[in-house]
């Protein structure tokens, strides 16, 4: 694969899979996209900077999508002042399924923005990191979601872009395990939904990161 393009949020599965892409696909030509979409705060998107500068990219963009923010405003916690981050353990059974934390169909637009990206430079080849959450869940990080998008995309009559998902099937911990063989700086990472100093250690992706790293036996250096 020579070129390839890595959707780069800043938090330890988009950062795991852009040094997945680097060296074990062995990408020569290595681009990021991260974006500005009305989060709460930016802690990831320093992140992001830092990740894609120690990877090497080739070129790694910011794009700002500040308006979108205000076009879902009321549909996610993440964008919303009026609506809290809640903790994973004040989520039911029924809202773990889709939790306040889902952000209306923000990973179809962010790839359907990368796929034009990449259409216009040559690059076949799209990566982001749907993960299989252990406690909860988003529709657009699913292998049936990758699958449709993929099939819409081939209508392309030209050079179709692909869209790529190689964790989509793995617990947090499995990823974990393969950035710590490929030598991930966790410490440069951010998960925490709320985004304050230091990471809550309640909310929602909080805890699963937490979980993950006691299940496979290490610290987390960014605590």
């Amino acid at each position: 694969m020579k070129a390839a393009l890595v959707l780069l949020s800043g938090g330890l599965d988009s950062a795991t899979l852009l040094h997945f892409v680097k060296k074990r696909r062995k990408v020569q030509d290595l681009y990021a996209l991260s974006f500005a979409y009305g989060q709460k705060h930016s802690r990831e998107l320093a992140m992001a900077r830092r990740q894609a500068r120690d990877a090497g990219v080739k070129e790694h963009r910011i794009v700002d999508l500040s308006f979108f923010g205000g076009l879902i405003a009321g549909g996610s916690a993440l964008t919303d002042k009026a609506i809290p981050i809640p903790n994973l353990t004040d989520l039911s059974g029924r809202q773990r399924r889709q939790p306040p934390t889902y952000v209306p169909n923000r990973n179809q637009v962010f790839l359907s923005l990368a796929a034009a990206y990449a259409e216009a430079h040559g690059i076949r080849d799209v990566f982001y990191g749907a993960q299989a959450q252990d406690e909860y869940g988003y529709w657009d990080c699913t292998v049936d979601f990758v699958r449709r998008i993929n099939q819409v995309l081939r209508l392309n009559r030209g050079k179709a872009v692909a869209i790529h998902a190689p964790f989509a099937l793995l617990k947090k911990a499995d990823v974990l395990r393969i950035g710590l063989a490929l030598g991930v700086d966790y410490s440069h990472t951010w998960s925490c939904y709320r985004g304050g100093k230091n990471p809550c250690g309640t909310c929602p992706t909080c805890v699963e990161r937490r979980n993950a790293f006691r299940t496979v036996g290490v610290e987390d250096e960014l605590r």
